[in-house]
């Protein structure tokens, strides 16, 4: 009678463990770790002209992209226009837009995923002169 209580006992104590173990596991789930990376962009904006750059979204679970005009020269004053958008290897696709941008303004995107996004400078038919800038871009 000894030996079958012992295995009883030790059966439902097996049971119970690998029942905990298996529920516990399941449960757990890896956190979303999200670095994000600030990158700094020159360059010179004419009359009537354009200029993207793109950069690499790592993360896989994605997160917000601001892009800040830090500065803008000689007339820190002139209005520009800034995207933000997807990046196909050839071409900026915006798809968030400001026309009417200055030094100092943001703007905000969301990336969902790993992928190619850019930046785009552009001229909205204001600027009278070629104006350098430099702009910060924070993204995952």
């Amino acid at each position: 009678m000894r030996p079958v209580i012992a295995l009883a006992a030790t059966s439902l104590f097996c049971l119970s463990v690998a029942g905990c173990g298996s529920n516990q596991l399941d449960s757990l789930v890896a956190p979303t770790v999200t670095v994000t990376v600030t990158e700094t962009f020159t360059g010179t904006i004419t009359r009537n002209g354009a200029t993207s750059h793109s950069f690499p979204v790592s993360s896989t679970g994605g997160g917000s992209v601001t892009a800040t005009v830090r500065t803008l020269s000689p007339d820190s004053t002139s209005i520009i226009g800034i995207s933000l958008g997807t990046w196909n290897g050839t071409a900026c696709a915006a798809i968030i837009s400001n026309d009417r941008a200055t030094q100092s303004v943001t703007i905000l995107g969301q990336a969902t995923g790993t992928g190619s996004l850019c930046v785009r400078l552009f001229d909205p038919g204001t600027i009278t002169e070629p104006q350098d800038y430099e702009l910060e871009v924070v993204h995952p």
